[in-house]
């Protein structure tokens, strides 16, 4: 029997990357991925203002209204870990000496336990964000830019950090910042997705540990 999962996604990158790379993959598992778009501003005549993370009540307003309408279905977000704002559950105790993966994991959990940790809910934060992705591999993000020459210098990055999820939340570090600086015509919405089809979801999630434990998570939940 197939199952449905609602993802509260931050922007149309995260949309297109759900409905274009995860939800093919999850179709002969039997689990259907639902992206909605978080709404920045609701307008009471016209259509609302879509996209971004801009603080913590916005995000309740939709998750809660994900969660009134799902009945049993599974919902859970995609929003980037890089640029959270301060106000969202767990931000503000975050362990200070901890690694980054602990760190992301106590504001998922924050979240959770803000919303009395429905079984039917669980938060997932990109670590660092979704651009960390790309870097799963050296030479697709540079071909797909038709920047080859600029792998080395692509590459260089990917050999300093274990993981492409460690390339960290230091603004001048941070894995769009760097991308920007070497790809000035980079655009997310275009380029991120078309990347990471390029690599294969397979080898992403191999080179990213934290995605993978939810894919993997959804995956379970696609035969329990």
């Amino acid at each position: 029997m197939s199952k449905r999962v609602l993802i509260l996604v931050e922007g149309q990158t995260e949309e297109r990357f759900v409905k274009e790379v995860l939800a093919p993959d999850f179709w002969p598992k039997g689990l259907y991925l639902t992206p909605t778009i978080l709404v920045t501003k609701r307008v009471k005549d016209g259509p609302n203002f879509k996209g971004g993370v801009t603080n913590f009540a916005k995000f309740e307003n939709d998750a809660r209204r994900l969660l009134t309408s799902s009945g049993n279905l599974l919902v859970t977000t995609l929003l980037d870990y890089y640029g959270l704002p301060s106000d969202f559950p767990g931000m503000s105790t975050r362990p200070a000496n901890a690694s980054a993966l602990d760190r992301v994991l106590h504001v998922e959990k924050s979240i959770s336990a803000y919303f009395g940790q429905p079984a039917n809910f669980a938060p997932f934060l990109a670590l660092h964000e979704f651009e960390a992705w790309l870097f799963s591999s050296a030479s697709e993000l540079p071909r797909v830019m038709t920047e080859a020459h600029k792998q080395p210098q692509f590459e260089a990055i990917l050999r300093s950090v274990t993981t492409p999820e460690e390339i960290n939340e230091r603004p001048e570090w941070a894995p769009s910042k760097r991308i920007q600086s070497l790809f000035p015509s980079y655009d997310k919405k275009v380029h991120g997705p078309n990347t990471i089809n390029r690599i294969g979801l397979q080898k992403v999630r191999q080179q990213c540990p934290h995605l993978n434990e939810w894919l993997t998570w959804l995956e379970q939940h696609a035969v329990s």
